[in-house]
């Protein structure tokens, strides 16, 4: 089966060629500030993410290759289960309208039906981060106009889950994780039964990372809300983009705040905090599982660096077997998402209910 992957991102577009589980090309292309200037909206980017994708598969020889499917990584959809969902045109309908917001992530269902289309195959996208699994109790938010709901980076985190499952010769289905994604965004998830049925981070609760401010105490974020200092806009982008690492050291470098960590006493103080809640976070998710788990898991771009694993790692092994799996692994998990649907072991999903097909 050939596939092809694409994960767009704010400054790049993300491409693979999948023959089977195989990785036959790939290729990330560039889309830097002075090129998204040119576009008012997310949507309108897609003529020129495409034309270079285009190119990228002619100059790789792949041009004229017939696709059995293409898959994009899923944007900010109404809340979903998990699992492989066939484009439709309610899904592009949605993220043309964008009621949960633009970002780059939106265009991968587009992507994929363009090049799905050319080849007269199907266009799937694969665990969007809109993937909504909680259980009930874990919705009650202690007030009753507010509902916890989920965003999160289900996309590598089950990936991730499902290749530490095989290494311990089990079913994912069968296992309980705690698994933390640690990269630009933190999400910690607990996984059990092969659902999500709780998770913190990214933009309500949980961690700060490179520059998301994660929880926050709720009557010092009023106070600032109604300070007069901020519009609504600003903070908003501030809660996304703004806080974080890089508001308290001007770098969402890890490698440069680790340097300076040395040095300086408030980078170090930082650095330790994150460490301490990442921590915090993970044994928060393993209380939600009984403290009965498989493996905690931690994966991501920040899961690179041995020091901070090492220093998560000595924080929370009094919970057991601790295991990492580096990187984002997203171009892997949406080929391998569309293959298990092509050979028949995965049933595709409807768009916006859920239902198999």
């Amino acid at each position: 089966m050939l596939i092809l992957a694409a994960d767009p991102g704010s400054t790049s577009t993300k491409i693979a060629v999948y023959e089977d589980e195989r990785r036959a090309f790939e290729k990330n292309l560039p889309f830097p500030d002075e090129e998204r200037a040119k576009y008012e909206t997310i949507l309108a980017q897609l003529p020129a993410r495409c034309a270079a994708i285009a190119s990228a598969l002619s100059e790789a020889g792949l041009g004229a290759r017939k696709f059995d499917a293409a898959v994009g990584r899923g944007g900010l959809l109404a809340p979903v289960p998990s699992g492989t969902y066939l484009v439709n045109d309610a899904m592009t309908d949605w993220l043309t309208r964008a009621p949960r917001g633009e970002h780059a992530s939106n265009l991968g269902p587009f992507i994929a039906r363009r090049f799905a289309g050319e080849s007269h195959a199907p266009a799937y996208i694969v665990d969007p981060v809109s993937v909504d699994e909680l259980s009930a109790v874990a919705r009650v938010s202690g007030a009753p106009e507010i509902e916890r709901g989920s965003l999160v980076h289900a996309l590598n985190q089950r990936a991730m889950a499902r290749r530490a499952a095989a290494s311990l010769g089990k079913r994912y289905e069968a296992c309980r994780f705690v698994v933390a994604h640690l990269g630009t965004g933190v999400t910690i998830g607990a996984h059990e039964g092969g659902r999500i049925v709780d998770v913190i981070g990214a933009k309500a609760d949980g961690p700060f990372s490179a520059e998301r401010a994660g929880g926050l105490p709720a009557d010092a974020l009023i106070e600032l809300c109604f300070s007069g200092k901020y519009t609504e806009a600003e903070l908003r982008v501030k809660l996304l983009s703004g806080w974080g690492f890089v508001a308290y050291l001007g770098t969402r470098d890890l490698r440069e705040i680790f340097a300076r960590a040395e040095r300086d006493e408030r980078a170090s103080l930082v650095l330790d905090a994150f460490v301490y809640q990442v921590a915090k976070g993970i044994g928060e998710l393993a209380a939600a599982l009984d403290g009965n788990i498989d493996a905690v898991i931690l994966t991501g771009g920040m899961a690179h660096s041995a020091e901070l694993v090492a220093r998560i790692t000595k924080k929370i092994k009094f919970l057991g077997r601790v295991m990492t799996f580096p990187g984002e692994n997203e171009l892997e998990a949406l080929a391998l998402g569309a293959l298990r649907v092509l050979r028949g072991e995965e049933r595709a999903r409807n768009y916006p209910d859920g239902a198999y097909i």
